[in-house]
Order: C-alpha cells, then structure tokens, then sequence
C-alpha cells in the first residue's frame, strides 16, 4: 500500500469521528464550543499565587532553622578581618613619619 492513500484514508477516517463527535455533543444539548475548549484546555503546569507563597513562607522557615542550627550565639566579639588594630596604625604612623624626615631631610 501506498503512503499517500493510508493518509489519505486516516485523513477521511478523522473527519468521520470529527463528525460523530459533533453529532452526540448536539443531541446531548451541550454547547460544541464550550464542550471542546474545557477539554482542548489545559493546565499547563507552574504554580498558583497562593502555593508560591505557601512555598515561600516554608522556604524562609527552612532557613531560619538551618541557620539557627549552623551558628550559636556567640558572645565573644566578632573577628576583625582586614583592619588595622589600634597598635599597628601607630606603628605604621611612625614609620611614615620617620620615612617622610629622611626623604625631607635628604632633600634639603
């Protein structure tokens, strides 16, 4: 058999369903265009406003608990990373100094 003529006879064969489904969803009294979207139409997935922020207030739970767990309370002061203490700017201060007088003095 040839391809063209099994789609050929396919393409007549969904008209004729075509047909029959038209003709049962007329007898019932049920409106065809209503009746095909609510059927042709989809849910096509992804989330309500209402579960995305049901999802959102578990997810910061989540987290807050994670976090309470992975720090404790700590009373210590925090580490300073990246500052000069008190006593290292003084010394940075005086070696300026001192560098700045031989440069003035050499100089002069």
């Amino acid at each position: 058999m040839d391809l063209s003529t099994i789609i050929a006879e396919l393409k007549t064969e969904r008209e004729k369903i075509g047909r029959a489904i038209a003709a049962l969803i007329e007898s019932a009294g049920v409106s065809g265009s209503g009746a095909t979207r609510k059927a042709a139409r989809k849910r096509q997935g992804g989330i309500t406003p209402a579960g995305r922020r049901r999802l959102s207030l578990v997810m910061k739970r989540r987290w807050a608990e994670r976090r309470a767990k992975k720090l404790p309370a700590k009373t210590a002061a925090p580490k300073r990373r990246g500052q000069l203490t008190p006593a290292g700017r003084k010394r940075l201060s005086e070696a300026m100094k001192k560098r700045w007088a031989e440069r003035k003095a050499k100089a002069s």
